[in-house]
């Protein structure tokens, strides 16, 4: 392509914008609406997801060893646990620290009256995983290993987990295909409508030898255009949008954010912009060049 003709589809992309001027705001609208609709689902699942990643966190296997099992065997047994491809770390707990830490929960002052460790032999490493749908394979491992009396687990925390897990990606997968076939068919309606208004501009272009490449390239550069617009949009409103939510719920639910810890607006817009930005344009260049090639056979 000539450097003038690469011009030249610019600006006629451009121009294409202005002189559609109610058909564009129309697009940009629609695609921003679906982008902020987009952008508001994703801050609210990543948000949710990381409540359920600092609960899987945690969630923990405790392992309690055979009674006269010796520190060395012990250790071998954690380094051992700590190899496998499931396992996130290991907390090893001494017995000694297993009864201060029961005393100061349970019993208080009344601690006083104990004069030897009656957890002499509650030692006991507790195990955190880097995902917790692995730990039914981890307790059976636990289990058939020598050394190993005992196995706590959380089964119930654990299927509820991973269940909802399973359950928040489907229906993000479902929302967000729903709202890009939503876009791509608005943007498509557009440009078959700008398509009809300057169809005899088109017929004169192609009779006088103008190529398809030729005649489509400004409606591809419009729409991409106008979803890149589409784009930036939703994300300058989300951006404040999100500080003036998070400022509000810390101000106002102090004792809410001690249970929820919300990421801040940077976690969340490392990703939601490349993606919203990419989303846009891909809208606008895959629903032009669809409903071009259908509609400019003159």
């Amino acid at each position: 392509m000539k450097i003038s003709t690469l011009f030249y589809t610019i600006r006629q992309g451009f121009r294409n914008m202005f002189r559609n001027k109610w058909f564009t705001l129309a697009s940009i609208a629609t695609i921003a609406a679906c982008l902020f609709l987009f952008g508001l689902f994703y801050a609210v699942i990543l948000n949710f997801s990381n409540i359920i990643k600092t609960a899987e966190e945690g969630v923990s296997v405790t392992v309690f060893f055979d009674e006269g099992t010796d520190e060395n065997t012990m250790e071998v047994i954690g380094d051992e646990i700590e190899q496998r491809p499931e396992v996130d770390h290991v907390v090893f707990v001494s017995a000694d620290e297993a009864w201060e830490s029961f005393k100061v929960d349970y019993l208080g002052e009344y601690a006083d009256g104990f004069t030897e460790n009656p957890l002499a032999e509650s030692a006991h490493y507790e195990i955190y995983l880097n995902d917790i749908s692995m730990q039914p394979a981890l307790v059976t491992y636990l289990e058939n290993r020598e050394g190993i009396r005992q196995v706590n687990k959380s089964e119930v925390t654990a299927t509820t987990l991973t269940g909802v897990n399973a359950l928040v990606a489907y229906v993000s997968a479902a929302i967000i295909l729903i709202l890009l076939l939503v876009s791509i068919f608005l943007i498509s309606n557009t440009v078959t409508i700008g398509i009809a208004v300057r169809k005899e501009e088109i017929n004169i272009m192609k009779y006088i030898g103008a190529t398809d490449f030729f005649v489509r390239s400004p409606y591809v550069i419009e729409c991409i255009l106008i979803g890149f617009i589409g784009a930036c949009i939703p994300l300058v409103v989300i951006y404040f949008l999100y500080n003036e939510v998070i400022k509000y719920i810390t101000e106002r639910f102090s004792m809410l954010t001690q249970l929820l810890a919300f990421l801040p607006v940077t976690d969340v817009f490392h990703y939601l912009v490349p993606v919203s930005i990419g989303v846009g344009v891909g809208i606008g260049f895959l629903g032009s060049i669809v409903t071009v090639r259908k509609h400019l056979r003159v």
